[in-house]
């Protein structure tokens, strides 16, 4: 009777104070309170068994492992009598195998698990309310940050998440690191030349103890071949699922365009960047073109918004867990020096304008999210496009390259929220940087000035280069400077919660962290140069090696003898020296005869283009000059003037062939100085020499030529005007001189 009364008094509830009662609760009553609270947390039961399946089997090995290791019952007895020491018998006990994946996993679940049952037990029942509130909070916060129970896995922690080891620190500060290479070829990419850094060798190695009351350190892996993708799961790729709806609308122009089926989500090209990409490895890729520029923007676009949706979740998922919590541990270090973590640097606003559009594609489409400053951005990014001429129409690939609004001074910072995408943001608020290299320049300034700022490139965490070659067109030195800036130490603190952030970043080794992404249309030695010196990532680094079969000889229509000139050089910095030798002793003379009449010579570098100038003056040579700093004026009168034989040579930059892509009549004889650097260009200049261009007053048919100088340091460019298998008879060759006839 009286048990029935005192069920009876609470169904009543409300007019007693139970709080004593409430407090004298069974341990079982706990435990059920507690049940319910991870159910809650996780919202399925399927997990909760799947989680006390994991602890079942960890214990397991545990008890195996002990049995194993331990040399007698007394020295087990003994390790358990100092484990109990520290464990409070009122909570669950917790088993942790140092050696399984799964104790990764776990953490996070346990630390709730004990912070659910800390609440419970000690908090006053005048608070219990509160707690529910803060648990529905929490509940709804697991919800957004997708609680991940293989976060071990993830390529985004294994890279992050741990300090390099000392071994691994000292090969790469060392002038030239241990490094093993590996070659694979793939379907589309094809050759490749994967270089991984490996930790130096110790003289003896360390002996890890039975047993040992340290905690033992985790370092970060070293790098590994990376595995391409044959099936897209998005759950094994560690797919944010906030953007698994929006990847395939995202990407459906590219798989019509590839005749593909919706259902295969990816291109064959996309599935195999993006398994480079996602394993967080530097990658050079030289063969961006017209056709696949848009499948390789969409594919660094969802590594970028992957990655940073991740940054998110965790810092939001260590946040909630702060505010239950009064001590910091490095388990909640997640941040950088400034918040800035992406910057993709493109060419032109058109170019920075089609990114974001992909981006705001694959996190806010329409109606399912906001973008701020939306309509600045449209006015700001499009229009200004370049009047293309319909009587004699530019070359197609300039038409597709310089569509859109070509102006090359831009900055826009980008902060992601989970239903938002701000732009125009402040670039310490900022969470993408898209910028041009000029207009990072402007910013970054040289030593001495009053307004330079570079600290928000401090934790730069992944840097795109998109149309790499172009910036080499622009000015290659404002890329140069501007890289110098990286990841160092910041003038300024920018609210920075130090706290918070990464101790490999204090300590200065953002630089191997930091995953590099260039995209080219050609092979050129100074990309090359700057992914080996100022790319230093740990996990690695992969380059395209593919020979180019069809050289842009092929597509010289005329009937025209072209002789390359080689000659030797120790180093680059020599190069520059020989070749002007070269060209003043051994072709000058030949092609100062009239009958070598009008002449152009072709100059890829404005260093080179200016000397030569200067000696023409000085030898007081006939000439006339076309360079990117001329007016239009001046190149009017120019080209009259070669034309009508009023001038022998004519001095031609590849830069204003690059911006203006002039129709130049009269050629009779074109002097290369330096191989093009794009290879078509080379076909192009050839083809000017056609009749239909020609004086007829000027010159015949029958005397005209093509001369290339080239040395060794040339061989990228030689290679790809010539092909795979001219080039190889020519660099296997002892002669100084070769010739090709067109149709040979």
């Amino acid at each position: 009777m009286g048990k029935g009364k005192n069920f009876f008094v609470k169904k009543r509830k409300g007019n007693k104070k139970t709080i004593n009662k409430k407090r004298k609760k069974s341990t079982k009553e706990v435990e059920t309170v507690n049940k319910k609270a991870i159910f809650n947390r996780y919202k399925n039961k399927q997990k909760v068994e799947e989680e006390l399946m994991k602890k079942k089997q960890i214990e397991e090995r545990f008890r195996k492992a002990n049995t194993h290791f331990s040399d007698s019952e007394e020295e087990e007895d003994t390790y358990n009598q100092l484990i109990s020491c520290f464990v409070n018998p009122s909570k669950k006990k917790r088993v942790v195998d140092s050696e399984s994946s799964d104790s990764i996993d776990s953490d996070g679940s346990d630390n709730d698990i004990q912070s659910i049952n800390g609440e419970v037990n000690d908090k006053d029942d005048s608070k219990e309310s509160e707690e529910e509130a803060e648990t529905n909070e929490i509940v709804m916060m697991a919800d957004d940050c997708e609680m991940e129970t293989d976060i071990a896995d993830d390529p985004f922690t294994k890279h992050f998440q741990y300090e390099l080891s000392d071994e691994l620190l000292v090969s790469l500060s060392s002038s030239s690191p241990s490094m093993d290479n590996v070659t694979k070829g793939w379907p589309v990419l094809g050759n490749l030349i994967i270089t991984i850094p490996k930790p130096v060798s110790t003289a003896a190695a360390k002996v890890k103890p039975i047993i040992s009351i340290l905690e033992e350190k985790t370092y970060a892996p070293e790098g590994t071949v990376p595995n391409l993708i044959n099936h897209v799961d998005f759950n094994k790729l560690y797919i944010k699922s906030q953007i698994h709806g929006n990847i395939v609308s995202a990407n459906k122009t590219n798989l019509i365009k590839r005749d593909l089926d919706l259902t295969d989500i990816f291109t064959p090209l996309q599935k195999e960047l993006f398994s480079i990409m996602n394993n967080y490895q530097d990658l050079y890729y030289p063969e961006r073109s017209f056709s696949n520029c848009e499948e390789i923007r969409y594919t660094y676009c969802l590594h970028v918004v992957n990655h940073m949706l991740k940054t998110r979740i965790k810092i939001l998922h260590h946040n909630s867990k702060l505010a239950r919590k009064s001590d910091m541990s490095d388990e909640y270090r997640d941040q950088g020096l400034v918040r800035p973590k992406v910057l993709i640097m493109v060419p032109f606003k058109d170019a920075a304008y089609r990114v974001v559009k992909t981006l705001i594609d694959l996190l806010v489409p329409k109606e399912s999210g906001q973008v701020v400053n939306k309509n600045r951005f449209e006015e700001d990014f499009t229009g200004g496009e370049l009047l293309m001429p319909t009587k004699n129409p530019k070359p197609e690939d300039y038409e597709l390259l310089f569509s859109g609004n070509t102006e090359d001074t831009f900055r826009l910072g980008m902060t992601l929220t989970k239903k938002t995408l701000k732009l125009y943001t402040d670039f310490y608020s900022s969470d993408i940087l898209i910028a041009s290299p000029l207009g990072l320049r402007m910013i970054v300034g040289a030593e001495g000035e009053e307004d330079r700022d570079y600290d928000f490139l401090a934790s730069i965490e992944i840097l795109i280069m998109d149309q790499a070659d172009v910036f080499l067109m622009q000015n290659w030195d404002h890329l140069l400077h501007v890289l110098d800036h990286f990841h160092l130490q910041p003038k300024k603190t920018h609210n920075t919660d130090f706290s918070r952030v990464r101790s490999w970043a204090v300590n200065g080794w953002s630089k191997y962290y930091r995953q590099t992404l260039i995209f080219s249309s050609v092979s050129l030695p100074e990309i090359k140069s700057v992914i080996n010196r100022k790319c230093q990532n740990y996990a690695g680094k992969v380059l395209l090696a593919n020979p180019v079969e069809i050289g842009s000889i092929q597509q010289v229509i005329l009937q025209v003898p072209q002789l390359f000139h080689r000659f030797n050089a120790t180093s680059p910095m020599a190069a520059v020296e020989s070749r002007f030798e070269y060209f003043v002793k051994e072709i000058l003379p030949k092609q100062r005869d009239t009958l070598m009449s009008h002449t152009l010579i072709y100059v890829p570098s404005y260093f080179d283009f200016v000397r030569i100038r200067n000696y023409f003056k000085k030898e007081d040579i006939s000439f006339v000059q076309i360079c990117e700093y001329s007016k239009d004026g001046k190149i009017a009168r120019a080209r009259d003037m070669f034309f009508h034989t009023e001038a022998h040579f004519l001095l031609y930059s590849e830069r204003v062939h690059f911006f203006r892509r002039f129709r130049i009549k009269g050629i009779r004889h074109i002097i290369f100085y330096q191989p093009p650097t794009y290879p078509h260009f080379y076909s192009e200049m050839c083809n000017l020499m056609q009749e239909s261009n020609q004086n007829k007053y000027g010159g015949s048919e029958c005397n005209m030529t093509v001369t290339t100088l080239h040395c060794k340091y040339d061989a990228p460019r030689v290679a790809a005007t010539l092909g795979a298998a001219r080039f190889a008879r020519l660099a296997a060759s002892d002669k100084a001189v070769h010739m090709f006839v067109t149709g040979d």
